[in-house]
């Protein structure tokens, strides 16, 4: 027992020799089982105020917090630090205070530019979000505003599109994109322009001479027939009339003298076209406008082949057959406008001196066309001519292919027409073709396919030749 006896405390060891060995025993297992317990304590308490010092930050651990400046330290500090004791932040010189105070304010200001920096990024987040949000709202009623357009019960626009689309040569795709091929062919099927064979009854067209003009000038039947008969004081020969319409605006030239009005063709042709300002500076014109339609695959042909027949100053240029709407269009020997399908030996017998070939034709003896619909030839650049019962022929170019100028109709050609009194009218190749010369000079605003202002090369013209000497 006497190893026992010298783990017990001295004051147990002096009362030991009363007891027997037992007893000692169980007086060892006691003690040292209050030994541990203190010990667990002492572990609580250190536990204890290390979460204080988290806690609260007023309690710094100098070994810690001030290692590399511990040369600074009073000596009672640096004994505490040897001892690794915790000391309070107030304990500390005036130099380390204010050093911890200018940390602190220095973690407080990155903390607020941190808060600054995060709020302002969201900010712009909340701003992308919403513009991204707003994006997808409008596309999303675009998208249906759209389909509601091609799909919804109103086929007005349906009809618009299909019909402007596939009259071109290389826009049809807008058309097949969309819808197939039975309700492309329903909706031109109801849109079209009755084909007729009637002829130009030319016993119709009594040709007014200058003087009876002048002296039919006093009264007008309407303010078209006026800016008509109203000649400008400055040119004899002919008068230019802005128009306008909804969507469309152009040009009316109204010419006085028929027998000056002539067919022109490329001097290539077979092999490439020109252009309407070449056309008009090597023929001399006062006035020109495009003509008849040409071969033209694809939409890329240089104007080289016209179609069907044309005859110029009396003679046969081209001879081919012609399947579209129209036929021929052109001046017989009398100076009077004639239209209707006919072959080349019609078109002899009938005195032809200057044609093209195109179409549709607008008014025949008076008459206008039946037209279903839009007519099936949609909205777009359009060329016209016609001629009144009085002789006086008239010269049309629309513009078109702009946001706020989309074209005319057949529809709208015809109205023109009769507004300004045609007796015979007939359409004339359009597009990018579309173009009326003035003194050398394009007046109107050509725009070809790929949305630039510029016209193309084309086959055939008419033009107004300047008096002869």
């Amino acid at each position: 027992m006497p190893n026992l006896e010298k783990e017990l405390p001295k004051s147990m060891q002096r009362q030991s020799k009363n007891y027997r060995p037992e007893e000692i025993q169980m007086m060892y297992k006691k003690t040292k089982r209050n030994n541990s317990n203190s010990k667990n304590k002492s572990k609580a308490k250190k536990k204890a105020v290390k979460k204080e010092t988290k806690v609260t930050g007023k309690i710094i651990n100098v070994k810690d917090e001030y290692l590399e400046k511990e040369n600074e330290l009073p000596k009672a500090l640096r004994e505490k630090k040897e001892t690794n004791e915790l000391i309070n932040e107030n304990e500390l010189p005036k130099a380390f205070q204010n050093e911890k105070k200018e940390e602190k304010k220095k973690e407080e200001i990155n903390v607020e530019k941190l808060i600054k920096k995060r709020r302002k990024k969201s900010k712009k987040n909340k701003i992308w979000i919403r513009i991204l949000v707003t994006l997808i709202i409008l596309g999303i009623m675009g998208m249906t505003a759209l389909g509601f357009l091609l799909y919804g019960p109103y086929s007005g626009f349906r009809d618009w599109l299909i019909t402007s689309a596939m009259t071109t040569m290389s826009h049809q795709y807008l058309a097949t994109w969309f819808y197939d091929e039975d309700t492309i062919n329903s909706v031109l099927n109801n849109n079209k322009v009755e084909d007729t064979n009637e002829i130009t009854d030319t016993s119709l067209t009594v040709i007014v001479k200058k003087d009876q003009q002048l002296e039919n000038e006093i009264k007008y039947a309407n303010e078209y027939e006026r800016q008509i008969l109203e000649k400008d004081p400055n040119n004899d020969d002919y008068k230019i009339i802005e128009i306008s319409g909804k969507g469309y605006s152009g040009y009316l030239a109204a010419i006085y003298d028929p027998s000056r009005v002539k067919t022109v063709y490329s001097k290539s042709i077979g092999s490439s076209g020109q252009y309407l300002t070449t056309m008009a500076k090597e023929n001399d014109a006062l006035i020109a406008i495009n003509g008849g339609g040409f071969e033209d695959a694809g939409g890329k042909s240089n104007g080289s082949t016209p179609v069907g027949i044309t005859f110029s100053g009396g003679k046969l240029i081209t001879s081919k057959s012609y399947s579209g709407q129209g036929g021929l269009i052109g001046f017989s020997k009398e100076n009077k406008l004639v239209v209707g399908k006919m072959t080349v030996a019609k078109a002899k017998e009938l005195n032809i001196r200057d044609a093209v070939t195109f179409g549709p034709f607008l008014i025949i003896n008076g008459k206008a066309v039946n037209v279903s619909g839009n007519g099936g030839w949609g909205t777009a650049p359009r060329t016209a001519i016609g001629q009144r019962q009085d002789g006086i022929v008239l010269f049309l170019v629309v513009d078109g292919r702009t946001v706020t100028r989309p074209g005319a109709t057949i529809n709208d050609l015809i109205e023109i027409m009769q507004r300004y009194g045609a007796y015979n009218a007939a359409n004339l190749d359009g597009g990018t073709s579309t173009a009326m010369v003035v003194n050398n000079e394009v007046i109107n605003d050509p725009v070809d396919r790929s949305g630039t202002h510029r016209t193309r090369y084309i086959s055939t013209a008419f033009i107004l030749t300047k008096k002869a000497e």
